[in-house]
């Protein structure tokens, strides 16, 4: 992964349009046979491995179009188990199983990093989704965290002189939490509570009777899978009203709920032609302390006013600082700058309008690496700015154009 990962930054930097037409192609071709190859031995891991290997490919800006084409395959599939083997896993799991289920469909509709989801009927008549664990599924990836703490240690490292250990705690706490399913219920049924009032986001009901720790079932949302609801089938009106209501669910959870849907993989979300999003994986969910969601509200709100001047002290607020000082505005203003564009006023901005950001913050990295290893950052910022970038992605994805500016001032509001 981490030689892979090289070649296509370093693809990346070099920049393919000043290359020859023949180098170009020789470089993309090695760079789909590596891609492909991680692809096919992450999705045979599953665990935790697949995991690291699903957030890669949420970045796909960083990569080759085609690149990222084969990883955005790990946001949807890995390799079924046979239905024998869940089936014993399931009855081991449910002593009620006979009693409460009518059937339980062979072959598995979805498959994922830790387990995999079957429609069912129960006996009362109820159509429902059972997301089974894997045999093992716990064990592989305890054994695997011992070896991606090496990993992740060695690759952060050669960036920061941070302490990894708190930062690698909040990976794994997060890891590990979505082994449990009764904490993945529990979050469901919280975040339905949180949502009663808002009509485009939908979010399945818990089945609790049908659950357990390895075992999550579920009512049966259909939806619009995110590979059509992106194609030009669907017309640009309703992708913008996917695109506000995943833009609104994600500031919604960070500044007013306090409770972050924390895994932006867009497979975790469906879409339906009446303008609603089906939100089904509550397994990443992360709890924003308030005086976090208060420091992003700040920047937000500076953002909006112009106020780029006082983002260092912003950031320091929110634990991000230069040692004991805060960041230096030659540092931030640049970056601000460039996420303005999302907020200004006339004309909307579509989100993928802007094909060079990725690459532009790539420079920006670049230009600013010398200055990166000192800067110091809170461990509890690390999934909610995956969270927030991978939804840049999503929305990019979706071609989604909206009034932005206006959405998040209606959130600032109290």
């Amino acid at each position: 992964m981490g030689r892979v990962g090289a070649s296509m930054l370093g693809a990346r930097a070099l920049d393919f349009a000043r290359r020859d037409v023949s180098e170009q192609v020789h470089t993309t071709e090695a760079l789909l046979r590596n891609a492909t190859r991680i692809v096919e031995t992450l999705g045979e891991m599953k665990g935790a491995a697949m995991k690291v290997g699903q957030m890669l490919s949420l970045h796909e800006g960083l990569l080759p179009p085609e690149v990222a084409a084969i990883l955005r395959s790990l946001q949807k599939e890995a390799p079924k188990v046979p239905f024998e083997v869940m089936q014993y896993e399931i009855r081991g799991a449910l002593p009620d199983y006979d009693r409460l289920f009518e059937s339980l469909e062979p072959e598995a509709f979805a498959a994922a990093s830790i387990g995999q989801v079957h429609r069912a009927k129960l006996r009362d008549g109820r159509r429902v989704a059972v997301k089974i664990q894997y045999p093992l599924i716990e064990e592989i990836i305890r054994a695997d965290l011992n070896n991606l703490r090496t990993l992740l240690q060695a690759l952060f490292s050669l960036l920061s002189n941070v302490d990894f250990d708190p930062i690698w705690l909040e990976v794994r706490e997060r890891l590990l939490e979505e082994l449990d399913y009764e904490n993945e219920a529990a979050n469901m049924k919280r975040m339905a509570v949180l949502h009663e009032g808002v009509p485009d986001v939908v979010i399945p009901g818990v089945v609790e009777e049908a659950s357990a720790r390895r075992v999550l079932t579920m009512e049966y949302v259909e939806g619009i899978s995110p590979q059509e609801a992106c194609s030009e089938r669907y017309a640009a009106e309703l992708r913008n009203r996917w695109g506000v209501a995943l833009f609104e669910f994600q500031f919604r959870g960070l500044l007013e709920h306090r409770l972050l849907h924390a895994d932006p993989n867009l497979a975790n979300f469906a879409f339906r032609e009446d303008g609603r999003v089906v939100v089904y994986d509550f397994g990443c969910v992360k709890r924003i302390p308030e005086k976090l969601a208060v420091s992003y509200a700040g920047i937000l709100r500076a953002a909006i006013d112009g106020r780029s001047e006082d983002i260092p002290q912003l950031l320091f607020d929110l634990g991000v600082s230069m040692g004991d000082a805060p960041l230096s505005a030659e540092l931030t203003t640049p970056y601000v700058e460039l996420f303005a564009e999302i907020l200004r006023e006339d004309p909307p901005y579509s989100f993928g309008e802007n094909e060079n950001l990725y690459h532009e913050l790539i420079d920006l990295g670049m230009t600013n690496l010398p200055h990166a290893a000192d800067i110091w950052f809170p461990r509890d910022i690390v999934f909610i700015n995956r969270s927030l970038s991978g939804h840049y992605g999503n929305l990019s994805r979706l071609e989604a154009t909206a009034r932005w500016r206006d959405l998040v001032l209606a959130l600032l509001t109290p």
